[in-house]
């Protein structure tokens, strides 16, 4: 029997065999494309459409795709998002142009050539103590204009009832705000050198976190199916820190914010992290994680994926596992189907299986590429 995005959607959350795989493709920043790219494919299909970002931000370069290409790539998700408060935006909007862009937690990107942008500004870069923590202009995580919007894009997706609703809230991940508020490479050694320094600031996080979520959860309501979070965890050979440090200093912190995201929704929990993250999965299913994306297949153990479906098949929905390192990139077509057949192989096999990119669709991925992706699960994905 043929499903509606919705349902096929909902049957793989719920451990159930689908009509076909579903295809997660442009919720969000880590399942979108970026505009580039996103242009080539409105191109190739012939399709005119205004270009629009998410989130309404330029500088994060990733398209807000229009109806007419999400369902000529057979998306069978939409996203709901909140925004930055209204007075950020303005000010971002009227300073001069190609100059730095300042987010309300007080990190920034610069343009490091024209139309790219790098995350290049940390506001406690070289903060070691609590009192420079609490000095520090922390954003106001109860700014209505950040979830004005939700509740009604949110019910619209829910009345239409057609494709899967993913919610994402942007930069809700307590570890990669400390990446942007230090340097990746600081806060981390401050992890190993100063457990306390950077448990507060890991705490401080979180804390505005679970704010600004529980807002936009209570204008979400029971309209969303996928609530999307994350935090960086891994690199292409190793985890970023050893599973004991994590145990002991994240973990806690990620298991408190996944149980009140569960107290505030029913919708199925989704944690985004890259690289090689294998020995954490079985951390991932003790919090109550329901999905795991995006299943970087290019990193250390992530590309065994007979254990990945084996050992925690029955326990975790895998999403993504479409490789952007190399295949989607620089493959052929027939490459990137060969791939696309080989992951459902495996992923697929009995359901728990949504097929995605390995994070966003990158400005080096050909059109033919992306296309050929989604239309190799509607020859190789139904059951």
């Amino acid at each position: 029997m043929t499903m509606t995005s919705r349902e096929r959607v909902l049957a793989v959350l719920n451990h159930e065999v689908p009509d076909r795989v579903p295809i997660v493709l442009g919720p969000s920043n880590a399942t979108g494309v970026k505009m580039g790219t996103y242009r080539r494919i409105k191109e190739l299909i012939g399709v005119q459409a205004e270009d629009r970002y998410i989130y309404d931000w330029p500088e994060l370069g990733t398209a807000d795709m229009d109806e007419a290409t999400l369902e000529r790539l057979h998306s069978d998700v939409r996203g709901v998002l909140d925004l930055e408060p209204a007075s950020v935006m303005e000010r971002n909007r009227q300073r001069e142009p190609h100059s730095p862009h300042f987010n309300s937690w007080g990190g920034g990107a610069v343009e490091s050539e024209p139309g790219s942008w790098f995350p290049g500004i940390h506001p406690l870069e070289n903060a070691t103590t609590i009192e420079e923590l609490e000095a520090h202009a922390w954003p106001d995580m109860d700014d209505p204009t950040r979830v004005a919007h939700v509740s009604a894009r949110a019910q619209q997706l829910a009345k239409e009832n057609k494709y899967g609703i993913v919610a994402t809230p942007w930069l809700l991940f307590p570890l990669e705000r400390a990446f942007e508020m230090q340097r990746m490479d600081k806060f981390l050694m401050n992890m190993a050198k100063r457990p306390d320094f950077a448990k507060a600031l890991l705490e401080k996080n979180a804390a505005l976190c679970k704010t600004l979520m529980g807002h936009f959860l209570r204008e979400c309501g029971d309209n969303i199916d996928i609530i999307k979070i994350g935090d960086d965890l891994g690199m292409n050979t190793s985890l970023l820190m050893s599973p004991k440090m994590y145990r002991a200093i994240l973990k806690p912190i990620h298991a408190d914010y996944i149980a009140f995201i569960k107290q505030h929704t029913k919708a199925k929990v989704m944690f985004h992290t890259d690289g090689d993250i294998l020995p954490l999965i079985p951390d991932f299913i003790e919090m109550g994680v329901d999905i795991l994306n995006p299943i970087q297949t290019s990193a250390g153990k992530m590309s065994d994926l007979q254990t990945l479906k084996t050992q925690f098949g029955k326990d975790i929905v895998f999403c993504g596992g479409i490789d952007t390192l190399q295949i989607l990139p620089f493959g052929t077509p027939q490459q990137v189907r060969d791939e696309v057949k080989r992951v459902i192989s495996i992923l697929g096999e009995g359901g728990g299986y949504m097929l995605g990119a390995v994070h966003t669709v990158m400005n080096d991925v050909p059109a033919e590429n992306v296309l050929a992706m989604v239309d190799a699960v509607e020859e190789f994905g139904y059951y």
